[in-house]
């Protein structure tokens, strides 16, 4: 008998590769089980390739069209891996059996507003698939996915002639300024890395990396060589940049998960959120970088446009002396 299953998580980039040991579990272990994924349209270049997946929904600017759309695929049961109004909202309208994701919100609450650690010391993967368990699923242990269409892979054949031989990736950019080293730190970083980098990013990273790849110029190095590719690749693109690092640098940020779907080593660099939200690279080797010696971290389960204390210590105390 058909099972018609659908998973629902609308963002963001890291968040949605981490539930893919979920999609990926549903549909090998359950017979003749039909999946469907419902996310925004936005990020539709991760979720579109995933041969798991029988099919996408989006979520554009009217919820009530989504609604109607998932209404008429009489699904089975829910796996809310979101778990916020517009998540519960399509569960109480479909009015379908399912489960929503425990976000632990007042652990959470806990430990940065407190410093009082009641997290599990469980990843958020094992969370996602604790979620669906109902269904009998279990954790293969081949860790994250993500697909790159063919026709977004990049050939370092294309790349400077510095870096045709191999890099090392940092992703400088993410969301949140208190996520993010300062400038100056990363060429500090990229000074103890010496050989040859590729920055990753966003165009909003692209002028923080421009004052990278300027300041070895001038320095005229011949270990640290910087390729300054924030802005010139698509997310797809940049994630077959991070598959052919060598070893990958990234903030708390979706890139780092990526990294880890592609089982890279990872150096993982901590500001004002910390591991111990269950977020830390998966089923990967890792090191972590992240300053110990404040009381104020974490400050935030996510992240702000400025550090509340004003010395933003986290990021610019952080030591680098296991690069």
């Amino acid at each position: 008998m058909k099972q018609k299953i659908l998973i629902i998580r609308f963002s963001s980039i890291g968040d949605i590769v981490l539930t893919t040991p979920v999609i990926r579990a549903l549909k090998k272990q359950l017979a003749n089980a039909e999946i469907h994924y419902v996310t925004k349209q936005n990020f539709k270049s991760i979720v579109a390739p995933n041969p798991y997946l029988d099919k996408v929904h989006y979520l554009q600017e009217n919820l009530t069209t989504l609604i109607e759309e998932l209404r008429q695929e009489n699904f089975d049961y829910i796996v809310d891996l979101h778990n916020n109004l517009r998540s519960r909202l399509i569960r109480f309208k479909l009015g379908v059996p399912g489960a929503s994701f425990n976000k632990l919100n007042l652990r959470k609450w806990l430990l940065v507003n407190f410093k009082i650690n009641k997290m599990p010391a469980v990843h958020i993967v094992d969370r996602y698939l604790a979620t669906a368990k109902k269904l009998g699923i279990k954790n293969d242990g081949a860790g994250l996915d993500y697909f790159i269409p063919a026709q977004d892979e990049v050939f370092l054949s294309t790349l400077p002639a510095t870096h045709q031989n191999g890099y090392v990736a940092i992703a400088i950019g993410a969301q949140h300024y208190t996520k993010r080293l300062p400038t100056e730190r990363i060429i500090e970083l990229c000074e103890k890395i010496n050989k040859p980098i590729l920055l990753l990013g966003g165009k909003e990273d692209t002028a923080a990396g421009d004052v990278i790849a300027q300041y070895f110029l001038n320095k005229e190095s011949k270990g640290t060589k910087i390729y300054n590719a924030c802005g010139k690749f698509n997310l797809n693109q940049s994630a077959s940049l991070v598959r052919q690092a060598h070893i990958v640098y990234s903030h708390d940020t979706g890139l780092m998960h990526v990294a880890a779907a592609f089982k890279k080593k990872v150096v993982s660099i901590w500001g004002n959120t910390v591991p111990e939200f269950g977020m830390y690279p998966y089923k990967t080797e890792f090191t972590v970088l992240e300053n110990n010696n404040i009381l104020c971290r974490p400050c935030s389960k996510i992240g702000y446009a400025k550090c509340p204390q004003g010395h933003f210590k986290c990021m610019r105390e952080i030591e680098f002396n296991n690069v």
